[in-house]
């Protein structure tokens, strides 16, 4: 089959793509502009020709079935010539769910925070033990060449995400992934364009809830008021808790200092746990990870085995660089709880004697809306210094929410702001560069802009 995927520069139609070659399928694609690392490495290797604009003639004449992305919407003149033309279309869940996911059991981690950490690092632990795990992560995982893998093993771990389908099915993604193994692991308000408030997002999930049957795991927070809410509303599913407190089904302990040390017990047990990442998400991370592994079948000490082996996702506090001793980091961050919980992580690292620069890209719907605009400022508080990466309109002034003494600036130009911290910059300063975007190669700028100024 001839297979057309509109939107295929995202993580999610990206690793669909990927899946669609291993299947047999021919497969191209069209993207509204220009996509960069890590998607766009993985769609060169995969030989998928790409086309730009979403142009009434994006789709080639042989098309037999076209995948449309959740970014596109009526109005678009491709999206006009589909429909009047009478193209065969479908959305990315749908086919996956149709085409991937049957006869498979299906581990699906939904959340606002740590989806791809906790479904890379379940995906790693079910290999590592001889599952051969089928997967489609929103991201390139460490320990596989890239996001997607159809696997010939029984399992297939998803990321189940509450933003919707397509213009045509608003319908959370995970409403098409019938879970066997469901992790929640946190819940907050987010996706503002098309959610009203936190009550609605909780009635998506309970919608999949409500779907599972009594032999089904849902492994979620031992303390969270908003996943309370969720269950209150009805849970017919095996519950399993993690958390610090004593109560939780896995325990985990977290040092704050800066070793940063995570472990874990089940009563009177305890288990030697090895750092994934900087901060406590992770330790809940793998809570999450290494429960839903026993859920599968594996023993707690199987997995954590096989932890010591995991490397984390591109994009999840990776390290681009080093030069004249300024660190550049990256990070998926783009919420103010995720961003808080970066920023705190790494600031433990730095010190006080050094500066941390947190350049954060309000690229999402939620954060260009302004949504989380009066957090921001909290949010930011372990960082020294904090600056505005705008690719986007923004319908908000991010001089009137931040600290003025802290507050450097906001940028239209990637090349600019790489410029002014290449400037400002000293020995030893960290940079934390925040998106759930490209940040139009902001960190290869930084390094060049860097080594520039060592010359």
């Amino acid at each position: 089959m001839n297979i057309h995927i509109l939107g295929v520069g995202g993580t999610f139609m990206a690793g669909l793509a990927g899946l669609a070659k291993q299947l047999g399928h021919s497969v191209t694609g069209s993207e509204k502009k220009k996509i960069y690392p890590p998607m766009s490495t993985q769609i060169e290797k995969l030989g998928i020709p790409v086309n730009y604009g979403y142009l009434e003639n994006s789709i080639p004449e042989n098309t037999d079935l076209v995948i449309i992305g959740n970014s596109l919407s009526r109005g678009q003149p491709i999206i006009e010539k589909i429909l009047n033309e009478k193209i065969n279309f479908t959305s990315g869940p749908a086919w996956l769910n149709q085409e991937v996911l049957k006869d498979r059991e299906r581990i699906v981690v939904s959340g606002t925070h740590g989806k791809t950490t906790v479904a890379s690092l379940i995906a790693w632990i079910l290999e590592e033990n001889g599952f051969h795990p089928g997967f489609l992560i929103g991201g390139v995982p460490g320990n596989f060449p890239r996001s997607a893998e159809l696997g010939d093993g029984k399992f297939f771990v998803i990321e189940g995400d509450e933003y919707d389908s397509a213009f045509f099915d608003k319908r959370s993604k995970f409403a098409h992934y019938d879970p066997d193994i469901l992790i929640i692991n946190n819940l907050e308000f987010d996706h503002a364009d098309i959610f009203s408030n936190l009550a609605q997002i909780i009635d998506q999930f309970h919608y999949m809830v409500r779907a599972m049957p009594s032999n089904a795991h849902i492994i979620r927070p031992h303390r969270s008021n908003s996943i309370d809410r969720l269950i209150n509303k009805g849970c017919w599913s095996s519950l399993r808790t993690f958390g610090p407190k004593s109560g939780a089904d896995l325990q985990y302990s977290y040092n704050k200092t800066s070793n940063q040390s995570i472990g874990f017990s089940r009563g009177k047990k305890i288990f030697a746990g090895r750092q994934i990442g900087l901060g406590q998400h992770n330790a809940e991370n793998q809570a999450a990870a290494i429960l839903a592994c026993e859920c599968a079948g594996l023993p707690v000490e199987a997995s954590l085995e096989s932890v010591k082996s995991f490397r984390n996702a591109k994009r999840r506090m990776e390290q681009k660089g080093i030069i004249g001793g300024v660190s550049i980091y990256d990070d998926f961050a783009h919420h103010p709880t995720a961003i808080r919980a970066s920023l705190n992580a790494l600031k433990r690292v730095v010190g006080m004697e050094n500066q941390l620069f947190a350049i954060i890209e309000p690229s999402s719907n939620s954060m260009r809306m302004g949504l989380h605009k009066n957090k921001l400022n909290f949010a930011t508080k372990s960082a020294d210094k904090v600056g505005i990466y705008r690719n986007n309109e923004l319908q908000w002034k991010p001089e009137d929410y931040f600290d003025e003494k802290k507050f450097i600036g906001c940028w239209d130009s990637a090349l600019k702001l790489a410029k002014f911290l290449a400037t400002n910059c000293s020995e030893g300063d960290y940079v934390l560069v925040m998106s759930n975007g490209s940040s139009e190669g902001l960190h290869d700028l930084l390094l060049e802009a860097l080594k520039g100024k060592e010359i």
